[in-house]
């Protein structure tokens, strides 16, 4: 509205946007930076929800299918090997440590991770009752609070059983935050109540077990969740499958994974393919 100022919406043509869209390549903020593809990108897309809504309230402008969107690079997807995975899972055994509690807590936390393919929010915001560690599955509410079901490997359900017996406090949150100077005591906040782990400390938790496992990548709990993805996919899971089981809204978003799955398949082939010839 700024750049068009306030003009009739049947001025808005085809020469207009891409002057528009000039404009905003060339833009700068107030510190001098341009701004990212994305960020036009929500200025188009905006654009493209108002010529919509003029659309529907039958005033002529624009048609919004003639606003395209720049094109992104090919997103970079980050996930561990077989061997990196193993070297992650076992580093917590490395820490010789009094507290048992922070050690089977960090072990439970990086298998489910890997075993439900988590977004970290997701894992911080669980309570022992949402999980059935019986059936090996639970309810979560992912983004846009849409609900889909996760599932626990054995050996998550394991692991979380193990630190369910090492925890003396009656929180009911899954993973709670403990007090190394006092053996595995769990944290308090000022009203009494038990302390849930924050995204932050599990993050923490991530980056000092992968560089226990001399792991050299970025690690976060979300390469987890790629690797859970990539791990299905790269064992004959079909997409949609995947799509559902990451809460993904749309296929495109999980479609990123096939770039791996195909690199995957290019270097088996190399290394396998026509051995025998010539």
């Amino acid at each position: 509205a700024t750049w068009f100022g306030n003009k009739d919406p049947g001025l808005i043509t085809a020469e207009k946007v891409r002057r528009y869209r000039l404009w905003l390549n060339r833009f700068e903020e107030e510190k001098g930076k341009e701004l990212k593809k994305n960020t036009q990108n929500y200025h188009l897309i905006s654009l493209r929800s108002f010529l919509k809504y003029l659309a529907r309230q039958d005033i002529k402008t624009l048609t919004p299918e003639k606003i395209e969107l720049m094109r992104m690079p090919e997103r970079e997807v980050s996930f561990l090997t077989q061997e990196e995975l193993t070297r992650l899972f076992k580093a917590p055994d490395e820490f010789e440590s009094d507290n048992v509690a922070i050690k089977l807590r960090d072990k439970a936390i990086l298998e489910t991770l890997f075993s439900t393919g988590l977004r970290v929010a997701e894992l911080v915001g669980l309570r022992k009752d949402d999980v059935d560690l019986k059936r090996l599955e639970f309810g979560v509410r992912g983004k846009g609070r849409k609900r889909r079901i996760v599932f626990l490997s054995e050996h998550a359900r394991d692991r979380i059983l193990a630190y369910f017996k090492a925890r003396k406090d009656l929180s009911p949150y899954l993973f709670v935050s403990h007090d190394k100077a006092k053996k595995g005591r769990v944290k308090k906040d000022s009203d009494a109540d038990t302390r849930p782990l924050t995204t932050r400390s599990v993050q923490r938790i991530m980056q000092k077990y992968a560089r226990a496992a001399g792991i050299m990548k970025e690690v976060s709990p979300h390469t987890l969740r790629h690797s859970f993805a990539t791990d299905l996919l790269q064992n004959g899971a079909d997409i949609r499958s995947v799509q559902a089981m990451l809460g993904h809204a749309s296929i495109t978003t999980t479609q990123i994974y096939t770039h791996i799955t195909d690199k995957a398949l290019r270097e088996i082939h190399k290394k396998f393919h026509g051995k025998n010839k010539h």
